[in-house]
């Protein structure tokens, strides 16, 4: 039996080049995700409850990148909560499903309120249950809808929901902030080493033109940035965006201060909630920090990305690609890399 290493977003850093970009002005990081729909920033909001609502997909759209709608509530909800999105503010409007039970009346519904992107919604997207749902899907709404697919971690994974409909793929299975997948399954590939093989396919020419989603293990700007550059089009997160007005939830006034709930939708938490009992727990509930405007944390983003590429001497995404060198960093490098007079 061999064992492969593989790497994450701490095990690498972008080697820094000539730049002649003088202001990061001339830096532009939008993405088309199809044909039909481009958005100035490669992030998209996760579909969880204490992520994205409606409040989350408008602001979302505002400054330039998209919220998925999340599934854990009742299919006239979720198409109202679309609808509004959409009528009230003629914004573009993505929403979760999933494969089970009435998935195919809740996309019906969200495609009658006016949903053109679909996103099947599962921990485990390299599944018969997703690939049932990709043909369903696909007979029902021929090409007039983008299906956003996953999750899965490998290669194999990729091809086949690729294959088999998908129009964009998420990639990561476990490394979420609040994920316990890989420690109470034991299974999961590094992002990044993920994102990595499935470039390499890319490059050859093969799903071209599928969208790869980083989703899961991203800690800041600069781990958006190297996924970016590993062959990602988008970074889906949750975390980042996490305690921000506009995430679903009350305020909860504290003597250390103001917090929101952030809960991964396989926690304890979240599957009494959201259907009255629980399965495999693979998911925690906790507080952070409240944060203001999410409009705040995304330009805060959008300027650490946008300095990524100029230390690559990139103008935009694709640039970056061609462009990005790599080194491993060890443990005493990555101690260099931190903020480390914290640790002394």
């Amino acid at each position: 039996m061999q064992i492969k290493q593989a790497i994450s977003y701490d095990d690498i850093l972008l080697v820094p080049q000539y730049s002649d970009i003088e202001t990061r002005a001339e830096i532009e990081i939008g993405v088309d995700l199809d044909k039909h729909n481009h958005f100035d920033l490669p992030i998209i909001a996760s579909p969880m409850d204490t992520i994205s609502g409606d409040k989350m997909a408008i602001a979302m759209n505002h400054n330039g990148g998209l919220a998925v709608l999340h599934r854990y509530n009742t299919i006239e909800k979720q198409s109202g909560l679309a609808a509004s999105v959409i009528k009230l503010y003629g914004k573009t409007a993505a929403a979760a499903i999933g494969t089970t039970e009435e998935y195919l009346d809740r996309s019906t519904a969200l495609y009658e309120a006016g949903v053109r992107i679909l996103c099947i919604d599962v921990a485990h997207g390299h599944h018969v249950l997703v690939k049932n749902a990709l043909h369903k899907l696909r007979n029902l709404f021929g090409d007039t809808v983008h299906i956003m697919a996953g999750n899965v971690a490998t290669l194999e994974g990729f091809i086949d929901l690729a294959t088999w409909g998908a129009d964009s793929i998420r990639i990561g299975v476990g490394g979420g902030s609040i994920c316990s997948t890989r420690i109470q399954t034991g299974h999961g590939i590094p992002t990044l080493e993920s994102i990595i093989a499935i470039r390499m396919v890319k490059q050859n020419g093969r799903f071209e033109n599928v969208k790869v989603i980083a989703d899961g293990g991203l800690k800041s700007s600069g781990d958006i940035v190297k996924a970016l550059a590993c062959g990602a089009d988008f970074a889906m997160v949750g975390s980042l965006l996490a305690g921000s007005d506009e995430c679903p939830g009350e305020i909860i006034e504290t003597r250390k201060g103001k917090f929101k709930t952030y809960r991964g939708m396989a926690s304890k938490d979240a599957q009494l909630e959201w259907r009255g009992k629980t399965a495999s727990l693979e998911g925690i509930s906790t507080v952070v920090p409240h944060r203001g405007p999410v409009a705040d944390v995304i330009a805060e983003l959008a300027r650490g990305i946008r300095s990524g590429l100029s230390y690559s001497g990139a103008r935009s995404i694709s640039e970056l690609q061609e462009k990005a060198q790599f080194i491993i960093q060890s443990p005493a490098g990555q101690m260099e890399s931190s903020t480390h007079i914290l640790n002394r």
